[in-house]
């Protein structure tokens, strides 16, 4: 950890449609809010700039890394406002075929100092007949990131990343304190498994755990759960929300990730089976 080990987070959700720039003109009204109170790290859910299930309209909307006016908006806000701008994730043309699922870490410079791919894909048919298929647009991610804010070490992961433990396991050797979990639960499954499994992975790591979330009925129809939340290392609900578009804040003491790991001594206890 750096310099000092309180901070003060705030989680954007928001209810994402299929304009592109009424998206993130929502986004940049809810990050200048909760900058204006006092954050200093603020994270948005997956999907933020577009939640586009039609591949056609997908691919429209979308565009590559470079020159790409999404971030280039962001990067801007986050210079602007002298923040570190957390984006959970926006979906960034590869090629005329393939998208990535990408968050960026932003710098209060405007400079992006990281960006993570999605690692798991959401391949699925749910009981009531919804069925996503990530994969056929999207590449899977390879490799897992952290990285070092002012107050300590943050994990990336999106949304069904959730489900695998060994990757919150892995963040956790590599130094986290803090993991990030931008999302956009269905309203079946969030109802189900949203709470329970960001609790157990702020329980098993001992991190602080940052989960921002779509919520609603979004313009393409699709339902998703929302419940915004921060969770402390001891599995502790700080912060929460329900469905609507907004955003909560607050405190965390860094100190608290080594206080619950000393109680829990389980990461030193790993045995590699």
């Amino acid at each position: 950890m750096t310099n000092t080990h309180k901070a003060r987070v705030a989680l954007i959700q928001m209810c994402s449609g299929q304009n592109v720039q009424e998206n993130i003109y929502q986004t940049c009204q809810f990050v200048t809010e909760a900058a204006k109170a006092g954050a200093e790290y603020i994270l948005t859910p997956e999907n933020t700039s577009l939640m586009e299930l039609r591949t056609k309209a997908l691919f429209a909307a979308i565009e590559t890394e470079d020159n790409n006016s999404v971030l280039s908006a962001f990067s801007d806000l986050a210079k602007r406002l002298s923040i570190w701008l957390h984006i959970g994730s926006i979906p960034v043309k590869l090629s005329e075929e393939k998208v990535a699922n990408r968050s960026y870490v932003i710098s209060p410079k405007g400079d992006i100092v990281t960006n993570y791919d999605k690692i798991h894909m959401f391949d699925v048919d749910l009981p009531g007949g919804e069925k996503y298929r990530e994969s056929k647009n999207y590449v899977a991610g390879q490799v897992p990131k952290c990285v070092d804010l002012p107050w300590g070490k943050l994990g990336l992961t999106i949304c069904y990343d959730l489900r695998f433990p060994y990757l919150y396991r892995m963040l956790a050797h590599a130094g986290a304190h803090m993991i990030s979990v931008p999302s956009a639960f269905t309203q079946q499954t969030g109802k189900a498994h949203w709470e329970i499994l960001l609790r157990a992975r702020a329980i098993e790591t001992g991190c602080f755990i940052f989960a921002a979330a779509q919520g609603g009925r979004h313009e393409n129809g699709r339902e998703t759960y929302g419940n915004t939340m921060i969770v402390s290392p001891w599995g502790e609900i700080i912060a929460n929300m329900g469905r609507d578009p907004g955003w909560i804040c607050a405190h965390i003491d860094l100190q608290e990730v080594s206080q619950a790991r000393e109680k829990i001594p389980s990461l030193q206890h790993d045995r590699r089976i």
